[in-house]
């Protein structure tokens, strides 16, 4: 079930809870998720503030569903400081938890739609971006609440560095289609694949996570994007 909701002003899709949490998973929103959340109580968020200051490059995973992917990347680039936007709080408590064992302390997370987060962000302030499995609204009627639209392309170009990239995923054939229609009519990036192979297999640093793999096993055949920032 998806759920609509408002903030500031404006109408916002997906779901927001699932199933009770845990007794271990609510203990690390009530602790941990504070220390970790980014405020917006401000008109501008400076990434160097929020992080270490051994992080020499900043990213963003839009819709991180249980942050496996999150988690390994924060794991194995230590330097990198990593913003997860999540508003299902059942995946970030899922997060929480992988990051409370590693021990992490490169990521920061925005347990709300990433549209209010990137309008505060600075211009060309990340290095890379993700999207990976992002809810594909299949219903024709439904088409116009999905992430990838030519406003929030415009919005990533503006805070991406020139050349960043830009990684999107999906299993959904007509998402797939759509998010290439969209990306190839900006202007403002550049679809780095030569052959079918680069966009049908992830690279060594692309883990899989347990949605992908479910997905693969029902006979789906996941597509791999890769876009860079002229």
């Amino acid at each position: 079930m998806s759920e609509r909701h408002e903030r500031e002003g404006r109408i916002l899709y997906g779901r927001r809870r699932g199933k009770a949490l845990r007794k271990g998973q609510q203990r690390l929103i009530e602790t941990l998720l504070p220390e970790l959340a980014i405020s917006l109580d401000t008109d501008r968020v400076e990434l160097s503030s929020l992080f270490p200051e051994n992080c020499r490059e900043y990213w963003i995973e839009i819709g991180f569903g249980s942050g496996e992917h999150l988690a390994w990347q924060a794991d194995h680039n230590p330097e990198v400081g990593i913003i997860g936007c999540e508003p299902y709080l059942n995946g970030v408590a899922t997060l929480l938890g992988k990051l409370e064992e590693q021990l992490a302390k490169n990521v920061r997370l925005h347990n709300e739609a990433a549209e209010l987060l990137t309008e505060k962000l600075p211009d060309a302030c990340l290095d890379r971006a993700f999207i990976l499995f992002p809810d594909p609204w299949p219903k024709a009627s439904h088409n116009k609440r999905r992430f990838v639209s030519t406003s929030n392309i415009a919005a990533l170009a503006r805070v991406l560095k020139s050349g960043s990239e830009l990684r999107i995923a999906t299993d959904h054939t007509d998402y797939g289609a759509w998010i290439l229609w969209h990306m190839l009519q900006s202007e403002e990036f550049v679809w780095e694949a030569e052959k079918p192979e680069d966009w049908r297999a992830r690279s060594r640093d692309w883990p899989s996570t347990r949605y992908e793999m479910k997905a693969i096993e029902k006979g789906l055949r996941p597509v791999y994007y890769r876009f860079r920032r002229r």
